[in-house]
């Protein structure tokens, strides 16, 4: 009989009754496999889990977001460990070699977030337009927003509601195939233009007043006056709490966010969240072959059946993401059909200086007429080779 390890392993505290879930099912295959899983609050679980680690404290595995951690230096690359498991990979997607630093694997995904279109199907049949599809470009995507705005004031019928994130604006750029570090930002000229583009045709509130008035995706779509709502999958959850709450009547659905031309039908926007394996444990191939479990096809069953959308994807997952089909969005199906790029690079810095500095405060000086957009994403490539590429770029590459 193989002798017992045993793994303490720290994991954000909104999946650790999944992965407790999921657990019993792998103690069944792999009996001398002990897991004791543990979480610190959301908002201080990267500071918490990387000051234990720096002070010593031995966990095996731990479970994050990889951009958070990369910059340790304490992640084991998990390429050798893959190729002797034979593990397959295809199920991840385009996400396995868009997660890759420095052409290495740092970590397999259990979980992600992606982006649709939500829509309230009554706007459409009292205005008698057919529904968006699922084949739209943003070009098409703008005529329909204002195909579908109308009144004024008070009784105000939006097309769409863009959130007061960067990403909505610059999606369109990263479905091209571009990233936010890159040398040439000319895609996100574009993108940002017609976020204004639909400011000017009135299709979509101003960004200066969803400021104002404090306003949020959440509750703009469940008032009823939003035709069209960009956001994520965790959207789902939010608005069938809203039903069971009795707050909201209107018939919904989603389709795949729109796409630039000549890019391909849902394709999206992914934030993967990762098993990583520390370098300094004694039991590697004990920890993953947890990791291989839970974030393969058996682990993303049960996963899914508890409503997350995995990072590995077959039928079998899709089949357990779906449920009985009893509860809206009817084409929840889309979620698990994407084609995806990752938000932003798996890379240090790029979340809180790129997505939550730079790209955001130079949007906003767009939004609010203080520069063009051609003058805002100048301003952001240099400010990206300022304040993070002279930093990290030597040191960290995304992909291959």
């Amino acid at each position: 009989m193989e002798s017992a390890v045993n793994f303490t392993v720290p994991v954000l505290p909104d999946d650790e009754e999944a992965f407790k879930a999921a657990y019993e099912s792998f103690s069944k295959e792999h009996p001398n496999i002990k897991v004791e899983f543990i979480s610190f609050p959301a908002n201080q679980y990267y500071e918490k889990l990387r000051i234990q680690l720096s002070a010593g404290v031995e966990y095996d595995l731990f479970g994050g977001v990889l951009d958070s951690m990369i910059d340790t230096g304490i992640i084991e690359p998990l390429d050798e460990l893959i190729k002797q498991h034979g593990t397959d990979v295809s199920g991840f997607g385009e996400m396995y070699e868009g997660m890759k630093v420095n052409g290495q694997s740092y970590g397999l995904p259990y979980r992600k977030s992606n982006w649709m279109l939500y829509y309230n199907k009554d706007i459409f049949n009292q205005l008698n337009v057919p529904y968006p599809s699922e084949d739209l470009t943003w070009d098409e995507f703008r005529g329909l927003a204002k195909q579908v705005t109308s009144g004024s004031g008070e009784n105000k019928i939006y097309g769409a509601y863009l959130q007061q994130w960067p990403q909505t604006w610059y999606m369109q750029g990263v479905q091209s195939g571009a990233t936010i570090i890159d040398k040439d930002l000319e895609p996100f000229k574009q993108a940002l233009q017609f976020r204004l583009d639909l400011e000017s045709d009135g299709s979509v509130m101003k960004w200066s007043e969803q400021i104002a008035t404090g306003a949020h995706y959440n509750a703009a779509f469940q008032k009823g006056n939003i035709a069209m709502n960009l956001i994520g999958d965790w959207h789902v959850a939010q608005l069938r709490k809203a039903e069971d709450e009795g707050k909201i009547s209107f018939d919904w659905d989603v389709v795949p966010v729109p796409h630039p031309e000549g890019v391909e039908s849902n394709t999206t926007l992914a934030l993967p969240v990762s098993l990583m394996i520390n370098k300094n444990s004694k039991h590697k191939e004990e920890a993953y072959t947890f990791i291989e479990y839970m974030t393969g096809p058996k682990g993303a069953q049960i996963f899914a059946s508890r409503g997350y959308l995995t990072g590995f994807i077959n039928e079998d997952v899709k089949t357990a993401y779906l449920g009985d089909g009893s509860r809206r969005p009817e084409h929840l199906s889309y979620f698990s059909e994407t084609k995806e790029y990752p938000e932003y690079p798996m890379l240090p810095g790029v979340k809180n200086i790129l997505v939550n500095n730079i790209f955001k405060q130079e949007g906003e000086l767009a939004f609010i007429g203080e520069q063009t957009p051609e003058e805002a994403v100048q301003r952001i490539a240099e400010r990206v080779e300022k304040e993070w590429a002279s930093i990290y770029s030597e040191q960290f590459k995304v992909g291959q």
